[in-house]
């Protein structure tokens, strides 16, 4: 049996949205740009794609920018507000467990002279209030946060930020790589400024992203070029990427209570099943509100690494942690600011579920785990100094 659970690092193109993606790479492929009747085609696909995904949050199709990527969407929000904003401050606000496309940026923003401060989280993960209140200065000029965690799915309390941002006059970003089509998401109504999201976070293409940014938030240009996307983001335009985008936020969507409730269901399912029959694990953040197929989950006196490769080898897909950062050995930013024992840190599994994902799968999947477990803390000498020590 093969099982993919590595949905947080990307999901399966779906199959409908795939058949409304191959017309604008067989039969429509004239260039949007381009003002001849073979472009008619495709300015209006793309047209209708802006307008759906702005209809699904609730704005504007002009404040919504495709973008190749989550990683560029989230650059181009942080380096645009960096840029548009520097002479009414340097400073900008995150948190220690940022995806790397974030924390990267801000690192690289650093080293231009802005001043960054990353606010600590709880042992669940969950963004520290009163940290953000207290680091707030009167030359910040950004606060971002991602909606949830893409490691251990935690919720972030995006509605109390967004209400911290706007009483101080602080731009806000979040980054929704990992939420947009899971649970709805307006970022008007909730007082967010500039929103980021991927396609094949929910079974849509890869190379494809997008940024809302409202209007009335300055902008300042991140690449120059051409004038596609109303002169936000040059490059010419993926119009078979960009239906497949909106097709798949549709359909996500139009099932999304439902689908959320299912994963929830077998996400709790097999964390239950895993406690019965795996000793010294810790499920990761499961006292708060999390994604619902994220279940990271921290096997104690192991490496991940070993538990990943011995799950492959029987045809089951996980992630040590951030696809991003996946041949990285040092232990999960993530969970160090959590307040994980580095040497547990290091035992940590992420198993993201999915809609293809069955009680089979999980049946069998458990079955598997347990036994490398088993075996693998068979041959480890720090189980043996544990085991020793109980006795």
């Amino acid at each position: 049996m093969r099982v993919y659970l590595d949905n947080n690092a990307t999901t399966k193109l779906d199959d409908e949205v795939f058949k409304t993606m191959t017309p604008y790479l067989t039969e429509y492929y004239g260039n949007a740009s381009s003002l001849h009747l073979f472009s008619k085609e495709t300015t209006e696909a793309m047209n209708k794609a802006r307008e759906t995904v702005a209809e699904i949050l609730g704005v504007s199709g002009e404040e919504i920018i495709f973008t190749a990527s989550g990683s560029e969407a989230d650059n181009m929000a942080l380096r645009g507000i960096a840029k548009a904003y520097r002479n009414r401050g340097k400073h900008l606000i995150s948190s220690t467990i940022e995806h790397h496309a974030v924390k990267n940026t801000l690192k690289d923003l650093a080293n231009e002279g802005y001043e960054i401060t990353e606010l600590p989280v709880d042992q669940n993960g969950v963004v520290d209030l009163k940290a953000l209140e207290e680091a707030i200065r009167e030359d910040t000029i950004l606060i971002s946060v991602m909606h949830a965690n893409n490691e251990v799915g935690t919720f972030q309390p995006v509605e109390e930020i967004a209400r911290i941002a706007r009483a101080h006059k602080i731009v806000f970003h979040v980054d929704a790589v990992q939420t947009m089509g899971k649970v709805e998401i307006k970022p008007k109504e909730t007082g967010i400024d500039l929103l980021s999201f991927s396609a094949h976070k929910f079974y849509g293409p890869k190379g494809i992203g997008g940024l809302y940014w409202r209007n009335g938030v300055r902008f300042a240009n991140t690449l120059t070029g051409g004038n596609q996307e109303r002169h936000r983001r040059p490059g010419t335009s993926d119009v078979a990427s960009m239906v497949g985008l909106a097709a798949a936020l549709k359909k996500a969507v139009a099932g999304m209570k439902e689908e959320f409730r299912r994963e929830e269901e077998l996400r709790d399912y097999f964390e239950r099943e895993i406690l019965k029959k795996i000793p010294e694990i810790v499920i990761n953040a499961k006292g708060v509100k999390r994604l619902a197929g994220t279940s990271s989950v921290t096997f104690k006196y192991l490496e991940g690494e070993s538990i990943l490769l011995s799950l492959s080898m029987k045809g089951i897909a996980v992630s040590s942690g951030s696809a991003c950062s996946s041949d990285d050995l040092q232990a999960s930013h993530v969970l160090l600011a959590m307040g994980i024992d580095p040497k547990f840190a290091h035992g940590t599994i992420r198993f993201s579920l999915g809609k293809y994902n069955t009680k089979e799968e999980i049946d069998y999947v458990v079955n598997a785990l347990a036994e490398i477990v088993e075996r693998l803390r068979n041959l480890s000498p720090l189980w043996n100094e544990f085991k020793s020590g109980q006795k």
